[in-house]
């Protein structure tokens, strides 16, 4: 773990308190270029512990906020979306903070979608090992971006925020040089006319 970044416990889930099994959902995004190859949903899941200096993603770390939505729900409006996108990213906050329920609805993706799946974590590779429910996780997923964001290593392209950042290849449906020219920003305008600022060095 980062000297940088103390948490005495980063393995704590998210605390779903009367929710169950549902998923804690910040914002969703439904034609993204910036958030992996091809056009992709995203989904930003709300609530982080991980506490990395220089974030640009704060609003999601609060356990507070966001939209509560059964794994069934979330996984239809990405199906809906399925016929005209190559994949799905999710994001946050910390995602895997939520490992249960998320394992749940990545499974449905793989089962039920031909949608690609790429996963952005704050644990490293070596602390992976050790989270509870990995392995089916892992089973879901094509990449997973693992590592804290480090701002003295700054780096801001090809999907790494910070230069200590990693791109673990669990299936053979990409490689690095996918990620080598995705645009590092864009604005997305959704159908009701939020604009959302993405990308992994966004505008604001």
């Amino acid at each position: 773990m980062s000297a940088k970044n103390p948490n005495p416990d980063p393995f704590v889930p998210h605390n779903w308190g009367e929710k169950g099994s549902d998923i804690h959902l910040h914002a969703m995004a439904a034609g993204s270029r910036a958030n992996g190859p091809g056009l992709r949903a995203v989904i930003w899941l709300q609530g982080c512990t991980l506490g990395c200096p220089g974030c640009f993603n704060t609003p999601t770390h609060p356990q507070s906020g966001g939209e509560w939505l059964a794994v069934d729900t979330l996984f239809k409006r990405i199906q809906s979306l399925a016929p005209g996108l190559e994949g799905l990213t999710v994001s946050g906050g910390e995602p895997l903070q939520q490992i249960g329920p998320l394992s749940a609805l990545l499974r449905r993706v793989r089962q039920e979608t031909s949608l690609t799946v790429i996963v952005f974590t704050g644990f490293s590779a070596a602390e992976l090992e050790r989270l509870p429910g990995i392995a089916a996780l892992k089973a879901s997923v094509d990449v997973l971006i693992a590592g804290r964001y480090e701002q003295d290593q700054r780096l801001a392209r090809g999907l790494l925020g910070s230069a200590n950042k990693r791109l673990l290849f669990l299936t053979g449906r990409y490689q690095a040089a996918d990620f080598a020219d995705l645009p590092e920003a864009e604005i997305l305008i959704g159908p009701d006319g939020q604009v959302t600022y993405s990308g992994i060095d966004p505008l604001t």
